[in-house]
């Protein structure tokens, strides 16, 4: 008797200890992202910080991709999580029932118009992305081009063939200017104004950020982007004006959620509340003059102190149901200037 029993001790005593050890271990989580890279490792690094136990294997690309690889993949999901996303991409999955709803600690400090309105949350977001003309001056004087302040202005003769803009197949970015001219200028009359611009275009890249650094490089004189790229590029020494057309401005917001299905939830959970916290914040407003908690953000070099009055008041719900149709007939009428894939 006395042998079993400390058998039973002994046995009890190392099943305890294995799950202690498994506790600790800690988890790993899949996350998907769309973040600028230098944004990410400044983000991962303080995470990492707060959770040294969790291990996060990103995987990066633009949004069009990332948002069709979670897609594509929605009957076997392979994300955990998505931090990092346009909020528009997040609606179509929310509206393909692919999130997981959570209320993030403390998400009843950030503004409303950055966190999905239902009792329980599906998506929470970061920081405002808006649109911005990077034009190089250097370059604009060779070819005798004057500085646009309009997206009108844009389709003027002079511009021909000088113009680089994001593919919003592939570019969140792109998107953005795509569905917010529907919106400014009204369905019909926007497409109208694509076409004019069509005539201007040299090519359609696929990254957000790749036009302004062709316009920062001198290898075009214009590029449509955004501007927490240009500012910065102007920041490093680039000859660039930024300029924020007078229309307004098309935005979209970063936003994070959790995949349904995943099976590190905890681990998927802490993450978003990292996301949403003030400490977060302040890593956002590095780069984005806009963030999702009030009172938080300073000015940013070479964004407009108005910046939030530029933005268009934007029909993320419109831009999201409409984003398959809205893809497919840009692709239709303008594809064939854009870069190979």
């Amino acid at each position: 008797m006395t042998n079993k029993a400390t058998f039973t001790k002994l046995a009890l005593a190392t099943l305890m200890s294995a799950t202690a050890l498994s506790a600790h271990a800690g988890s790993e989580l899949t996350v998907y992202t769309a973040l600028e890279a230098e944004d990410l490792k400044r983000y991962a690094a303080a995470f990492n910080k707060k959770h040294p136990d969790i291990k996060i294997n990103w995987v990066r690309d633009s949004t069009g991709i990332v948002t069709a690889k979670l897609l594509a993949e929605k009957e076997n999901p392979q994300a955990d999580a998505v931090w990092g996303l346009a909020a528009t991409s997040l609606l179509v999955l929310k509206g393909e029932q692919m999130l997981q709803p959570y209320k993030p600690a403390g998400v009843e400090k950030l503004s409303k118009k950055f966190y999905d309105q239902d009792a329980t949350p599906s998506w929470v977001g970061m920081d405002a992305w808006m649109a911005a003309v990077c034009f190089n001056t250097v370059e604009a004087k060779k070819h005798n081009l004057p500085k646009p302040t309009s997206w009108e202005d844009l389709t003027k003769p002079v511009y021909q063939g000088h113009i680089v803009m994001p593919n919003p197949n592939s570019s969140g970015t792109g998107f953005l200017d795509v569905s917010s001219w529907l919106q400014m200028f009204g369905e019909e009359n926007g497409w109208q104004y694509m076409d004019r611009l069509h005539n201007n275009i040299a090519r359609y890249t696929h990254s957000g950020s790749k036009p302004c650094k062709l316009a920062a490089a001198g290898e075009a004189p214009i590029g449509i982007s955004f501007a927490f790229r240009g500012a910065k590029l102007k920041k490093k020494g680039a000859p660039l004006d930024l300029v924020f057309p007078k229309e307004g401005l098309g935005w979209d917001m970063e936003a994070s959620a959790i995949v349904k299905g995943t099976d590190n939830l905890d681990a998927a959970k802490k993450l978003m509340d990292f996301s949403i916290s003030e400490e977060a914040n302040r890593l956002y407003n590095k780069g984005y003059a806009v963030v999702a908690m009030p009172g938080i953000a300073k000015p940013v070099q070479y964004f407009p102190e108005n910046a939030a009055e530029l933005m268009i008041d934007n029909n993320f719900e419109w831009a999201a149901s409409n984003r398959t149709e809205i893809l497919k007939q840009w692709q239709t009428r303008y594809d064939s200037k854009s870069d190979p894939k």
